[in-house]
């Protein structure tokens, strides 16, 4: 019997373009109660890192695939695929490395091998949605000698910084001199700033404040005036707003405020159209806050975005965006007349109205969310770096 562990060095989550590190350590334990012991040999261990792509195929419409090459593999063949036996296609993958061929172990002894690629930057974030699901996961497998392989499968999450990757570096190619003897050195020097020129690219993008004030109307009168101090976010940030409603000359009795995310298929790959022709989308609520706002002159709200959840991209099958969902409730009848009275000789109890005929509205305001610092998200939002499997 031989321990298989795979470790990943930094945590779990990391952004496309940096290199992941990974420890694998096999081990021929040596169990206290055996009487007797001997050599356990292995023929190879290989890793490679894919993303298996899968679709609703209630909602997605996708064409045959190229290739008649089956999904699973026979456990007689002894051809290394990460992705047998797992759901959907794999789209993307980097080229498998060997870690070690002809190994022997005798009992109690163990070995470590450091695994480490790049993640391809052009390939989609991380993201369970209700329409397609793009998962990463780092698989190792082994093989005894004339045994089927063994798969060990450890899952990533990868957050995708759109639109960085160009902006890196963006005169290297036009103006420095190429020199092939230093193209190991440049990929090196690139892939260690990375992290930091990705977190002083984020802290640019969102530190960028401005007041951003819009009129809310119905179709009798304004409502208010919202406030909001930026409108690109990183994960974990919170999405502050202000709601002016003393200006109003339509009386507000209650709003609600969602922080949501928008799924939308493709038209070319959608599987079911709306009533009106208009691609369906999905809707999923992050966070939520609700408020009674009869004679309330000014509020606020504050809504978290989980570090859990996926920042906006778009792919050729599917587009994800952030936006901020409001209902308002108004009463039909003049502001003035739900008012308590301002001015009595003598203290007296206001007693609202039992009845209130109201119209309700809704309004989405857009906002852009951007990934933040993997080992932010990795410390707070921890999930399982390392995987075991017994050959």
């Amino acid at each position: 019997m031989i321990e298989l562990v795979a470790e990943l060095s930094r945590g779990p989550v990391f952004l496309a373009g940096e290199a992941l590190e990974c420890v694998v350590t096999v081990t021929n334990p040596l169990s206290p109660t055996a009487t007797s012991a001997s050599s356990e040999a292995l023929a190879w261990a290989s890793a490679q890192i894919h993303c298996q792509f899968h679709a609703s195929e209630s909602r997605v419409a996708l064409p045959p695939p190229d290739s008649s090459q089956p999904d699973v593999q026979p456990e007689s063949q002894t051809v290394f695929l990460p992705h047998r036996g797992e759901r959907g296609q794999c789209i993307l993958s980097t080229p498998p490395k060997i870690l070690f061929c002809d190994l022997r172990l005798d009992p109690g002894e163990s070995k470590s091998y450091s695994y480490s690629e790049v993640l391809p930057a052009e390939g989609p974030p991380s993201f369970r949605g209700q329409s397609v699901k793009y998962v990463y996961k780092l698989t190792i497998g082994c093989q005894r000698v004339n045994c089927p392989i063994t798969l060990l499968r450890v899952p990533l999450r990868v957050l995708v910084l759109t639109g960085f990757q160009d902006a890196l570096f963006p005169q290297d190619e036009a103006v420095a001199p190429s020199s092939p003897f230093l193209e190991e050195e440049e990929a090196g020097r690139k892939d260690s700033r990375l992290a930091e020129l990705a977190g002083e690219f984020l802290m640019a993008a969102t530190s960028r404040r401005s007041l951003y004030l819009y009129n809310i109307s119905d179709g009798r009168g304004k409502v208010g005036t919202f406030g909001i101090f930026k409108s690109v976010y990183r994960l974990g940030e919170d999405v502050i707003g202000t709601l002016n409603l003393g200006e109003g000359t339509v009386a507000c009795l209650q709003f609600s405020v969602s922080l949501q995310t928008e799924e939308t298929v493709q038209p070319e790959y959608q599987r079911r159209r709306g009533a009106s022709g208009a691609p369906s989308v999905s809707h999923v609520t992050h966070a939520r806050h609700q408020e009674s706002c009869l004679h309330t002159t000014r509020t606020s709200f504050s809504l978290p975005i989980p570090l859990s959840s996926t920042p906006g991209f778009c792919t050729a099958i599917v587009s994800l965006k952030w936006r901020l969902h409001f209902e308002f409730v108004t009463s039909r009848e003049p502001g003035l007349a739900l008012l308590p009275p301002m001015e009595q000789p003598e203290p007296v109890v206001w007693t609202g109205p039992e009845q209130v005929p109201v119209d309700t509205f809704s309004w989405d305001l857009p906002i852009k969310v951007l990934p933040t610092s993997p080992t932010l998200v990795s410390y707070a939002a921890p999930g399982p770096s390392a995987s075991t499997v017994t050959i």
